[in-house]
């Protein structure tokens, strides 16, 4: 495992200057027992309860991520990976089958991930294994060690990478002062109320940054890329739905009072490979219009299966389906 004292310092200091009034979420579970300086000898933390516990809109700092993917809001509510996995190319049966019964950990998110917890200075612990690929079954069960421990595991050179990529971000100055730890607070959840639908909605910001009067809040979510030029963020953006996490995180901000000089949504963009370049780019106009609508749409389909108890699928009925367009330009040519 590492356990970078720079991580624990930053983490530190965005919690100690998080100066919002935020309702607390339960209380940290004991810290393990330091009776060794082996950590194969050291007592594990007890298991945090993942029993619903919030029934009020509010702000939430202190939820771990385990907490908020098992979802901590009495009744249930609506995410905004949640609301596009309703919609096509996904349908309302998928999500709740995955929503149900879980979904296998993805190796290659964990790359992601490990970047957060040194970009950000919290998340999940970092195991690092010693091996060259995950083809030997001692790299394989040592990453599933870490995975049922709740740690990321990541091979050396992986490791090696995601401390490169966050020494690199913090060489760009738009990314360095929208995360500045003196400025807010990482990993915040938000609890609201859609006043459209009803349903009840939660979001988990990368960063809160504190309000200064007569300034909008600038609010960051950092995520990795293959590339960062605009034409293949103006993609991911497309396939991804990030303009729509931009409307729906933009929604609880509204929603609970946090901006009323009003509030623009950032998407910081690194590369994955040397030199890990990072573009900062924020949605436009017309982009979150759309998403508007298409989060809309989710929310309203949320709202009529949980009445309903239905769930259906991509199509009920017989589909009478036609070829694609450029399919019948193609055939017009024979």
């Amino acid at each position: 495992m590492t356990d970078d004292p720079r991580l624990k310092k930053r983490a530190a200091m965005a919690r100690r200057q998080f100066g919002m009034d935020q309702k607390p979420g339960p209380p940290d579970p004991p810290a393990p027992s330091p009776m060794s300086d082996d950590p194969q000898e050291v007592a594990p933390e007890p298991k945090i309860p993942l029993e619903p516990f919030i029934d009020q809109p509010g702000v939430y700092p202190d939820i771990t991520a385990e907490q908020y993917h098992a979802d901590p809001v009495i009744g249930g509510s609506l995410t905004s990976s949640g609301a596009r996995a309703l919609l096509p190319p996904s349908c309302p049966a998928r999500y709740h089958h995955d929503r149900t019964h879980g979904s296998a950990p993805r190796r290659h998110f964990d790359l992601g991930h490990a970047a957060h917890r040194l970009v950000l200075g919290v998340g999940p612990e970092l195991e690092i294994v010693e091996a060259d690929n995950w083809r030997t079954k001692a790299a394989r069960e040592q990453a599933d060690t870490a995975r049922a421990a709740g740690r990321t595991p990541l091979l050396a050179a992986e490791h090696a990478t995601v401390t490169a990529m966050a020494e690199a971000l913090l060489q760009h100055n738009d990314a360095r002062l929208l995360l500045a730890p003196d400025h807010g607070g990482p990993e915040v959840t938000l609890v609201w109320d859609d006043p459209a639908t009803g349903v009840r909605c939660r979001a988990r910001l990368d960063w809160l940054p504190h309000r200064l009067p007569g300034h909008r809040l600038l609010i960051p979510d950092y995520k990795t890329c293959a590339a960062a030029d605009l034409e293949s963020l103006r993609k991911a953006m497309t396939n991804w739905g990030y303009h729509q996490q931009a409307a729906w995180y933009l929604d609880g901000i509204h929603a609970l009072g946090l901006a009323p000089d009003g509030a623009a949504f950032l998407f910081i963009a690194q590369e994955k490979t040397a030199p890990y370049l990072t573009t900062v780019f924020e949605p436009d106009g017309p982009a979150l219009r759309a998403a508007t609508a298409r989060n809309h749409t989710a929310r309203t389909i949320y709202q009529h299966c949980t009445s309903t108890g239905h769930w259906p699928a991509y199509h009920d009925g017989v589909a009478l389906l036609s070829l694609p367009r450029w399919a019948e330009l193609e055939a017009g040519d024979l």
